[in-house]
């Protein structure tokens, strides 16, 4: 029961400013239930439980603005099992947001409209579930444009185990207590809503999902394309029905990957052309990651083209191996390659399989999984644990690294092949565009990273590298506080404990078919693509536009690092060079493995930071809000006792409160010897003091706080 009611009035003659300060004084006090959680969210008891609980709430629920209001009521009610009322709670709010709704993609509210309708229509008709469902699916996505229904359908497909976590999650935080707030209790009655809803229409929205499909779409889904050495390329063709002429196609080129994205590009007016690697899918031949994907790529491009849907236009599209594939294709310069959008895209010899000519150890891994037709199938494959051990099993023996095969049990000829070109050498010079080959691609480029990307690093190489070699290049960059899994499922309001800004909440796949709409159908430039560069300030929850790197901050910001130790700091960051100048002494053992178990931290936000096996360097609280924005850039004054060295940095704000945040992650890695040359080796001189000048491969804008530290 809530600790605070609104006392009934019997008496009809009272005042009713009485009842209106009752019920002030009511909300004045947070209003907080008895509430005990079932065990488990498939607990037979969970139903009633729930709707005890909705029950007690909606005589008391109130909320200011009405829409969340109507919503939130709308789920209280379906909770409470009053079917009718949920629906035209429903009913009022989709009348309500109608006007300001005009225009704007389908959201997942519809899941619940169709929903509380089919179960009205059960309880007032007495029509089975089932029955009632599909009639209101059909009404509802019959009337939606395929765009629309894509974005619908699109939330019908999510897997109930996830629906499942989600309210497990907030019954086992509750354990412990014996009473839930308001707004703790409306979230939870949203989380079991969810749940109820998906296991009650999952069995019956498949067909139906594929019903209203089959009715918009042509889907060929066994096209084998022939390449000229005779191998065999997979693919998948989708179009909508509602075409009367020929589209420009949209077209990735992948892995086997399961994500497939023809219909939603059939779904914005485009034919979906989704192509598998060799030896994935249907095809044949033996695969080589990277080394014929650009000429496979181009085989089916040029396949596109010729096909009387086509109108002879194509554009390519990808994230990770995938975004690799369109600069693959561009150095081959196929004439119906009209323009290319990459996420977090890879680049082979740059940021994979080595970063900073720094091999990782993850692609021996990759390799193996690539090389294996059947890799998707062996749960092996997917167990993190046996991984790490390889690595750490590999450090502890002393082994050389080529001998990683060997340690496992299973030799790979790919991942030795690779490691024989530490160098960016001809072997990766020839897979993806080099040097003057930037200068002939001059169609539109979208590229869209993230401060915390894993592949960053290969997105700036393309850019950085195409307006070097094409001062006209039209190649466009987006960046924001996003990881390679939130550019391509979408960002997420928190990431990895770090609060995402509003603004950088965007719907990044939505904003690539806007540029493709540009670009094909003359369609407006989307808003947040409005210069060169497009970078989210964190901190500050706001876009701004440069035309190039070097415009993005207002000048240099310049700090020395200084031996001096200053509060729990190991050192000083300053920024006022010192007279004399006094080194800070490093030793490393190279024999002590002990720390094998040791691995990189990755949160984003953390109550420590220690550096393992490196030093810590802190400026003084800063006096004003500070922009840094760019890449940092820096020289190195040192001796060291080798021929070469493998350098980390790192960068954070250390907020007053304790917490530091990282400004890019993870840490920019290269090794010394490659720092000025990627393609040529330059050893250090051992033992004697030597520069090394490096620049970062890894963006960052962040509005650093008034009594904040940088952290390096």
């Amino acid at each position: 029961m809530p600790t605070r009611t609104v006392r009934v009035i019997r008496m009809a003659t009272r005042l009713v400013f009485l009842v209106l300060i009752a019920v002030w004084q009511a909300r004045a006090a947070a209003l907080d239930f008895e509430f005990r959680p079932p065990a488990t969210a498939g607990n037979a008891a969970t139903a009633s439980v729930m709707r005890d609980l909705a029950q007690r709430l909606i005589p008391v629920y109130q909320e200011a603005d009405p829409d969340r209001y109507l919503a939130n009521l709308s789920a209280l009610q379906l909770a409470a099992g009053d079917y009718a009322a949920a629906y035209s709670s429903r009913e009022t709010l989709r009348d309500r947001r109608r006007k300001a709704d005009q225009g704007r993609p389908v959201g997942r509210s519809m899941i619940y409209d169709i929903y509380a309708h089919a179960r009205a229509m059960e309880g007032e008709n007495g029509i089975a579930f089932p029955e009632a469902f599909a009639k209101s699916f059909r009404e509802d996505v019959s009337k939606l444009d395929d765009q629309d229904a894509y974005a619908v359908t699109r939330w019908f497909g999510i897997a109930l185990p996830v629906f499942r976590e989600a309210l497990q999650k907030p019954f086992d935080r509750q354990r412990a207590k014996d009473r839930i707030d308001e707004s703790d209790a409306v979230a939870l009655i949203w989380a079991y809503v969810a749940f109820d809803a998906y296991r009650t229409f999952g069995p019956v929205a498949d067909a139906l999902v594929a019903e209203d499909d089959q009715r918009r779409y042509s889907v060929d889904d066994e096209v084998v394309i022939q390449t000229s050495e005779r191998a065999s390329i997979a693919a998948v063709v989708i179009r909508p029905r509602s075409a009367t002429k020929p589209l420009p196609a949209l077209f990735e080129f992948t892995s086997h990957e399961p994500q497939n994205y023809a219909k939603e590009c059939a779904a914005h007016g485009y034919v979906g052309v989704v192509a598998y690697t060799r030896g994935d899918g249907q095809g044949s031949a033996k695969v080589a990651p990277y080394q014929h994907d650009g000429d496979d790529a181009r085989t089916v491009i040029n396949w596109i083209a010729k096909q009387p849907w086509s109108d002879g236009r194509v554009g390519m599209y990808g994230e990770g191996y995938s975004g690799f594939m369109p600069w693959a294709a561009a150095k081959r310069l196929p004439s119906a390659l009209k323009a290319i959008a990459t996420s977090a895209a890879r680049a082979p010899g740059i940021n994979v399989p080595m970063e900073g000519n720094i091999f990782q150890n993850s692609a021996y891994r990759w390799s193996l999984h690539m090389t294996n037709s059947k890799a998707s199938d062996d749960p092996g494959d997917r167990d993190d644990a046996q991984w790490r051990e390889l690595d750490q099993k590999w450090y502890r023996s002393g082994m050389r690294y080529r001998d990683m095969g060997r340690l496992f049990g299973r030799p790979n000829p790919i991942f030795i092949r690779w490691l024989n070109h530490p160098s960016y050498d001809r072997y990766w010079q020839k897979m993806v565009p080099y040097r003057e080959e930037f200068a002939r691609i001059n169609i539109p480029v979208l590229t869209t990273t993230g401060y915390f990307a894993e592949n960053e690093p290969g997105d700036l190489y393309y850019f950085t590298q195409h307006h070097r070699y094409n001062p006209h290049a039209d190649h466009t960059l987006l960046i924001g506080p996003y990881d390679d899994h939130s550019m391509q499922h979408g960002p997420l309001a928190t990431l990895d404990g770090n609060q995402v800004d509003s603004a950088a909440q965007a719907d990044l796949r939505e904003l690539r078919y806007q540029w493709f709409n540009h670009v094909f159908k003359g369609g407006a430039m989307p808003n947040l693509l409005k210069d060169g560069i497009n970078y989210e300030v964190m901190g500050e929850n706001e876009w701004r536009h440069a035309p190039s790197l070097e415009a993005m901050g207002q000048g240099l910001q310049r700090f020395y690092l200084d031996a001096g130790a200053s509060g729990d700091a190991i050192h000083r960051l300053m920024q006022h060079k010192k007279a004399k100048s006094a080194f800070v002494q490093q030793t490393v053992s190279l024999v002590d493995r002990t720390d094998a178990g040791w691995t990189a931290p990755t949160d984003l936000v953390s109550n420590r930071v220690t550096p393992h096996n490196g030093e810590t360097f802190v400026s003084e609280p800063l006096t004003r809000p500070t922009e840094f924005s760019g890449l940092l850039s820096g020289q190195l004054d040192f001796t060291v006792n080798k021929m070469d060295m493998d350098l980390y940095i790192s960068l954070y704000e250390l907020l007053p409160s304790g917490d530091y945040v990282r400004l890019f992650g993870p840490s920019y890695e290269f090794r010394a010897s490659y720092a000025q040359d990627r393609v040529h080796r330059h050893l250090l001189k051992a033992g004697e003091r030597q520069l090394l000048t490096f620049k970062s491969e890894r963006l960052m804008s962040r509005l650093l706080q008034t009594g904040s530290r940088l952290v390096m």
